[in-house]
């Protein structure tokens, strides 16, 4: 397996566009092939999720995506799903494909009508921008950006020849299942949605699920994975493994690109969870470290007040016993032990610590010293910047 280039537009069949107008964007993105897709938790659910799911439900199936940023289209009643099936019949036309295997995502503000004709009157210009170059996979990924910093994208192809490339965006609204995040995958694997939809849920599983902003969870979260089949590969076996592996390798590289661009963040916290006796215990004790308002600020401040971590995990939910608790801390090429089978390592001087906690990338390891399963989980520190961002968002 290696990184190439080319995001989306790696996989051989996808074409993609985007056009982004100030706080507002449409993205579209045409490849025909078996289809998968997970969805948000939240019991408030946008219309765009209830027809895209209605169409991986009933025909295994997309055509084409098309993705609006700056409204959500949740909270939005019946109009909300005219409008989200307007969405879809206006792309079907002039692509003259199936309405029916169009699926459509949204993002942003909440509880307000979505203004169609501004989709309408910019659609034109998506459609002719419609191509395979990495900078068409950048475009689309730029038009569903909101409160995002950097564009998110990713691509791999297996030994095998096999290629996988993705876009994302997510910014706030976090966890638990995913977030405001979308995140449109590709592979040009000769495979049936059957298998789409088990390599997808179980990679989501291991990485958008497992990252925290702020805890909050989103009305429009979507996963959606299609098979362009166009490589004529159809994987062995051993290759599905291969395949498994590799789409949460990619996922957790958009993982990790989410956690680093959450709303005012100025550090990425990884919180590995080792030794647990099952793998819930390892996933709630991870979660609750990077999800903790404690710990993310005092990531933020450098302050090494380590105590909040093992605090998070206590709470968390997991088993565990703290006479049996390690902790350590690293950053860069250097790492602190804090801990150790309960007993305290804390050195009188906290310099080393405090220069971990300076790096932009910081590892929390916890050992609950007590079975064989492991989780990981990504978050960020909890700056000025994330009030003043939410504070401030439809201002």
């Amino acid at each position: 397996m290696k990184q190439i280039e080319g995001g989306i537009c790696a996989v051989k069949g996808v074409s993609a566009s985007g056009v982004k107008t100030g706080k507002t964007g449409i993205m579209v993105i045409l490849a025909e092939g078996p289809a998968a897709g997970v969805f948000t938790k939240n019991k408030v659910v946008a219309a765009p999720v209830i027809l895209s799911k209605g169409v991986i439900d009933t025909k295994h199936w997309l055509s084409a995506v098309i993705a609006n940023s700056g409204n959500a289209n949740a909270f939005t009643g019946d109009d909300g799903f005219l409008d989200a099936m307007e969405m879809a019949s206006m792309l079907a036309e002039k692509l003259d494909i199936d309405v029916e295997t169009v699926a459509v995502a949204s993002t942003g503000i909440i509880g307000r009508r979505l203004d169609v004709s501004e989709i309408r009157k910019n659609l034109r210009k998506a459609i002719n921008g419609l191509g395979n170059s990495p900078e068409c996979s950048k475009a689309a990924a730029k038009a569903i950006m909101t409160t995002d910093t950097a564009i998110k994208e990713s691509a791999i192809e297996l030994d095998c020849g096999i290629r996988i490339g993705a876009i994302a965006k997510g910014s706030g609204m976090i966890e638990p299942n995913m977030g405001t995040m979308l995140c449109f995958a590709y592979t040009d694997a000769k495979v049936p949605a059957d298998v789409l939809d088990a390599a997808l849920k179980i990679a989501v599983q291991k990485t958008f699920n497992m990252v925290v902003v702020d805890g909050d969870t989103s009305t429009n979260d979507m996963v959606l994975f299609t098979s362009t089949c166009k490589s004529g590969i159809k994987p062995s076996m051993s290759c599905l493994d291969d395949f498994q592996e590799s789409l949460i390798y990619l996922f957790t590289d958009l993982a990790k690109k989410i956690a680093m661009d959450g709303e005012g963040a100025t550090k990425l916290i990884e919180a590995r969870v080792v030794g647990a006796k099952k793998y819930e215990d390892a996933k709630l004790a991870a979660k609750a470290i990077v999800r903790s308002p404690l710990v993310k600020s005092a990531i933020f401040g450098k302050d090494p007040n380590w105590g909040r971590v093992v605090a998070a995990a206590g709470y968390s939910g997991a088993e565990l016993e703290q006479e049996k608790i390690s902790l350590s801390f690293s950053g860069g090429e250097e790492e602190i032990e804090l801990v150790k089978f309960g007993e305290i390592f804390e050195p009188s001087d906290l310099t080393l610590l405090k220069r971990i906690m300076g790096n932009d990338e910081i590892v929390i390891t916890l050992n609950l010293n007590a079975g064989k399963e492991n989780a990981i989980a990504w978050g960020c520190d909890l700056s000025y910047n994330y009030v003043r961002i939410n504070a401030e968002y439809t201002t």
